[in-house]
């Protein structure tokens, strides 16, 4: 569509543009790559909500179907609730915008993603967080910005910017980078057992790749030329934070040094009521405003947790930077489940179950884009309120559990077996138990134990950490000193200025995800946390060892177990039967599960939970598609009766004939005197000509029989 303004940028095939649409958001942009098109929108209201004391920032991200050129699916023909996919775009949008709004900015502020078209070559979760910065860039919101962001692959040791689905079906690395002109600002993706060094390029690559879209939105913003908003900004009332420092600072330093997260908040909590009793009888009731106590306190507290770490190199826990918390863990917590385990870090403590399935198990994805359309394995994360010793909202999938899930997701992903080896669906749940910091890494500790404990053969363990930041800047931001922090705390997340998350096994990285509070982290710092990630993770990984050193040797008793067993391809349709008759019978007899592989390779997959079920079903799949042999006795059925003898069905679909000499060891008048239409009889191949004809006899199969039987008894004597 025309717009009034656009920009380009040829190297990477995108176009921004504005002027067109939705000419009362605040700014609104378009962008495009290949045939992919996005809309986002970015708009502030005009006022604070009564008390606010937070900032409502809200990134919804959408996928129209018609933007493919398809009907959504159910009743109503109307796009639902939004897919997963969905959800971790808004979040990935999300994170870097945050950081770079002013502080004390407390309006709401939407942006509002929409997929217009798509050409399910291109992904457009990159494309949206650019075109999110581009529309906050020509607003009149004020902000910070922009950003630049990335899809970093690499195919055969050379990195590439924004592949292609089909590319990153051959890159061993999938990096979203978000970056502004000089330092990153968040990061997030897999990789496939990436050393530290070569991440730390694939980050110097990401850096260099945005500039040419940062120098586009600059463009782009100097053509709207829209004057930014003065907004009245959110400040703590000087009176009431001299007051709450004089008063409650040191009770506030005291109750910090308390080991546990619940009793360093009942304490905290105690004094905030005293400081507000004491306000109020210094003030007046309307003497003051009541969420200016809590911007005091979380002044307070954020001065004293990030002065004693920059001063003293403490934390509030006693701990070093570089210490961990203790860690334990325990294996095969659980009766009847295929694989559990309980990590413990500190005050963070996750259960974690493993579930094996069938191939029916795999799960369909829901997204319009994203190139997979299933996945057999699955990592679900749930973080229930208890988890913090509070009461709140409990019952549905909320944003960060999704996101936390999926990152600990795609760090064990590398780690599972190819299916040809293992062919099975997984499913991980963690159950956070307790929350004190990291628990996505925990749940990548224990979900990696559990797949072991249920006996999956894994290419190797992995193990997540979080590195954390506190840092000292000047007038001008610049960081003039600093400290990075392992395995954080969730109040050193909270006060302090990073949550660098990283996992994978000894050789390698294979997950990871960055989160700012300050508007941008330099390469050397960055360098260095990685460094100190990896030498905790090794940590991790050797008490992990002492616990789980290798997978189970064999499934746990529940698992489904499994069987292949490969057949000659023009004889799927005899297993499957007309209308699919032959193989529910297998099923109902057997209760095993039988799979047949859409590929026309011949592989079929048996699934039972009993040795006897495997059996019969083995037994059944091999009547099914297999030829009759000279020398095998067959228990058949007969299918016609002649003068000179009887048609027997030894396999489905398969007879020979027994000839009337052969139906017994004395002389036979009429076939009929032996057998009927359809009884069974015990028969013997006893030869097939050239043209195929089988040739059975009763006679033999029942001399072969009385031998067997003679002989057995001659042993038992």
């Amino acid at each position: 569509m025309k717009q009034e303004y656009s920009v380009s940028i040829d190297d990477l095939g995108i176009e921004i543009s504005t002027g067109t649409l939705a000419k009362l958001a605040g700014g609104a942009v378009t962008i495009s790559k290949g045939e992919t098109e996005l809309f986002v929108a970015a708009t502030a209201a005009p006022t604070l909500r009564p008390g606010q004391d937070f900032f409502p920032l809200t990134v919804d991200y959408r996928e129209k179907f018609s933007a493919a050129g398809k009907f959504p699916g159910g009743y109503f023909k109307r796009e639902g609730r939004p897919s997963e996919k969905e959800i971790l775009t808004s979040r990935l949008c999300d994170r870097p915008l945050r950081p770079l709004f002013p502080e004390g900015f407390m309006n709401e502020v939407q942006v509002i993603g929409m997929l217009l078209a798509t050409d399910l070559v291109n992904e457009p979760d990159v494309l949206m967080v650019n075109a999110a910065s581009a529309a906050l860039m020509i607003s009149d919101i004020p902000w910070n910005g922009p950003v630049g962001c990335v899809r970093v692959g690499q195919i055969d040791g050379q990195f590439i910017t924004n592949p292609t689905h089909e590319e990153m079906l051959d890159s061993d690395l999938d990096l979203i980078y978000v970056g502004s002109e000089s330092k990153m600002l968040m990061i997030e993706g897999s990789a496939e057992f990436i050393s530290e060094a070569r991440f730390f390029e694939a980050l110097q690559y990401g850096q260099e790749a945005i500039q040419p879209i940062l120098a586009a939105q600059k463009k782009l913003a100097g053509m709207v030329k829209k004057e930014k908003k003065n907004f009245p900004l959110v400040k703590t009332d000087p009176a009431v934070l001299e007051f709450c420092e004089s008063f409650a600072a040191d009770k506030v330093k005291q109750a910090l040094q308390s080991d546990s997260y619940s009793e360093r908040k009942a304490a905290t909590d105690v004094i905030i009521t005293e400081t507000e009793t004491a306000l109020t009888e210094k003030f007046g009731e309307s003497g003051f405003d009541k969420p200016s106590i809590s911007l005091a306190f979380e002044h307070i507290q954020e001065k004293l947790y990030r002065q004693n770490i920059l001063d003293t190199g403490k934390r509030v826990d006693g701990r070093g930077a570089k210490d961990l918390r203790t860690i334990s863990c325990d294996i095969g917590v659980l009766p009847r489940v295929h694989g559990s385990a309980i990590f413990n870090r500190g005050e963070t403590q996750a259960l974690v179950i493993s579930t094996l399935g069938t191939s029916r198990d795999t799960q369909d994805m829901d997204g319009l884009t994203g190139g997979a359309t299933s996945k057999s394995f699955i990592l679900h994360y749930n973080f229930p309120p208890y988890s913090t010793g509070e009461a709140g909202r409990f019952g549905f999938t909320s944003r960060r559990e999704m996101g936390h899930g999926a990152l600990a997701e795609r760090s064990l992903l590398p780690i599972i077996p190819p299916e040809d080896e293992f062919p099975y669906s997984i499913r991980i749940v963690s159950e956070v138990m307790s929350s004190n910091g990291s628990t996505s890494m925990a749940s990548i500790c224990g979900g990696c134990l559990s797949l072991m404990d249920a006996g999956v053969p894994i290419i190797a363990p992995v193990a997540g950490i979080s590195a954390g930041l506190v840092t000292e800047r000047n007038a001008s931001g610049e960081i003039t000193k600093h400290v990075v922090l392992t395995d954080i705390l969730g109040a050193e997340d909270h006060f302090g200025d990073m949550d660098f998350k990283i996992a994978g096994t000894r050789d390698g990285i294979t997950g990871f995800q960055l989160d700012l509070k300050i508007p941008g982290l330099p390469f050397d710092i960055a360098e260095e946390a990685i460094g100190q990630a990896s030498d905790a993770r090794r940590k991790i990984l050797d008490i992990m060892a002492e616990s789980m050193p290798s997978s189970r040797s064999e499934l746990r008793e529940h698992a489904p177990r499994i069987h292949t067993v490969q057949i000659d391809p023009d004889k799927i349709g005899a297993l499957i039967g007309p209308g699919g008759k032959n193989i529910r019978r297998i099923t109902e007899v057997s209760g095993a599960q039988i799979d047949i592989d859409d590929d026309n390779s011949g592989r079929v997959l048996i699934f039972a939970n009993s040795k006897e079920s495997m059996d019969r079903a083995i037994q059944e799949v091999d009547l099914c598609t297999g030829d009759i042999e000279v020398g095998k006795i067959y228990r058949g059925i007969v299918r016609g009766v002649k003068d000179f003898g009887a048609f027997v069905e030894c396999l489905p679909g398969k007879e020979g004939l027994v000839h009337i000499s052969e139906l017994a060891d004395f002389r036979v008048n009429k076939t009929e005197d032996i057998c009927k239409l359809g009884d069974e009889i015990h028969v013997k191949c006893v030869g097939i000509d050239d043209k195929g004809r089988v040739r059975l006899s009763r006679r033999a199969a029942l001399e072969e029989q009385k031998d067997a039987e003679e002989a057995k008894v001659s042993a038992d004597s």
